[in-house]
């Protein structure tokens, strides 16, 4: 064929060519086996590559391992407080979980921030570092938790909220004021308070919890969760305040703290004093009983005798009367809460003021906790120093 025809069939050729070429592919593609289980174009795009002119097979991605999900587990709590001073000493922490142990108890409340503002373990969160907040008052932190968790022991994590004179001198425009002096309000014992209007004092606090919950706590206790009771109370001056009543803020603050600590595996409870569960009231100090009970897991009065004025419930003494005492105010507090009654967990007397407590004047605040129908009390003494003889025999 001479070149004429050649340049005329050319074309041809190339045509014929491509063709045939494209014919192959096709045919390799189609052969390629490809497992598609769903998600049409994108999944098979997983699957399968074109580079070039080979088809390349790629795994899926493997899933991520799911997260444990922990479970809040409630515990019907008879329990003690420790501080963090006893809790830090091995030896008394110890002979204080054997009480536990051995008897009816199966719970106990240790102090994670105390009244002077000081966090009982070297905290990571920022603001507390800053502020030098944090001691190794319990060095061994984590372990003790996991020691609790292994006994079948309740650990609750008490915080001290708005009484806090580390985080007042730290932050002096979140402290309550002094109208006369200018400068930062103390109490009767000379301490400071922040002002429980202050959201920044809310956040420190909530990120303790949070800290304490992470660490292996099953439950926060709120304590001093209220406006100051005693000192120059007329003095006091809350340059924060923005119209809402002291009993709103209280609320909010529990209600914001509780939202704050949804995602954590812990249980809410707050402290309050005994006799808020029979007056109307907020007693100036912001805790309405029903308010502060529907914002919390726990509402745990102070019913301590000895902290009643004679005449209360008609009684002339109420610290010679622990039974009636304990009856009656919790008596008022179930008839406030109705089916929330579950919610109550009193803290009882079991130490001396004004009048000896021995086995009898605890066990006999038991048998009215338990008269109630109610399971559940903590038993406090500030030096941890208990009665084992008013306590029953662990079954």
């Amino acid at each position: 064929m001479g070149p004429f025809w050649k340049e005329m069939y050319k074309p041809l050729f190339s045509m014929l060519t491509v063709g045939v070429t494209l014919l192959f592919i096709t045919a390799a593609v189609a052969s390629e086996p490809k497992t598609v289980t769903g998600g049409g174009r994108q999944a098979a795009l997983q699957e399968v590559h074109l580079e070039g002119e080979e088809g390349v097979k790629k795994e899926p991605p493997e899933e991520e391992p799911e997260e444990p999900v922990q479970v809040k587990e409630p515990v019907a709590a008879r329990g003690i407080y420790l501080s963090a001073q006893a809790a830090g000493d091995k030896e008394r922490r110890e002979s204080l979980f054997q009480l536990v142990e051995g008897t009816e108890l199966n719970a106990v409340v240790i102090d994670y921030k105390d009244s002077t503002g000081v966090v009982s373990y070297m905290t990571q969160v920022p603001l507390a570092r800053e502020l030098g907040a944090g001691e190794m008052t319990i060095d061994d932190l984590p372990e003790l938790l996991a020691d609790l968790e292994e006994r079948g022991i309740y650990a609750i994590a008490r915080i001290v909220v708005f009484q806090d004179p580390v985080l007042a001198a730290g932050n002096p425009q979140w402290a309550i004021k002094g109208k006369s002096s200018g400068g930062i309000w103390r109490d009767r014992k000379k301490l400071a308070w922040t002002d429980p209007h202050s959201r920044d004092v809310w956040d420190y606090n909530i990120a303790l919890a949070q800290e304490a919950a992470t660490l292996g706590f099953k439950e926060i206790q709120w304590d001093y969760v209220r406006f100051p009771s005693d000192g120059p109370l007329k003095d006091a001056v809350y340059s924060l305040a923005d119209g809402r009543s002291k009993a709103e803020v209280i609320t909010d603050f529990l209600t914001y703290a509780r939202e704050q600590l949804e995602p954590y595996p812990v249980f809410m409870s707050a402290d309050i004093f005994g006799v808020i569960t029979s007056v109307d009231n907020d007693q100036g100090i912001g805790q309405y009983f029903e308010d502060m009970a529907g914002a919390v897991d726990y509402i745990c009065p102070m019913v301590y005798p000895s902290h009643y004025a004679p005449g209360t419930f008609g009684l002339p003494d109420p610290n010679q009367a622990p039974y009636e005492t304990i009856y009656r105010s919790l008596q008022d507090a179930l008839e406030r809460l109705g089916e929330g009654d579950g919610k109550l967990r009193p803290w009882l007397q079991d130490f001396s003021l004004g009048h000896t407590y021995g086995p009898e004047e605890v066990r006999t605040q038991i048998r009215a906790v338990e008269d109630l129908g109610l399971e559940e009390w903590l038993l406090w003494n500030p030096a941890n120093r208990y009665t084992p003889a008013a306590l029953k025999a662990d079954e």
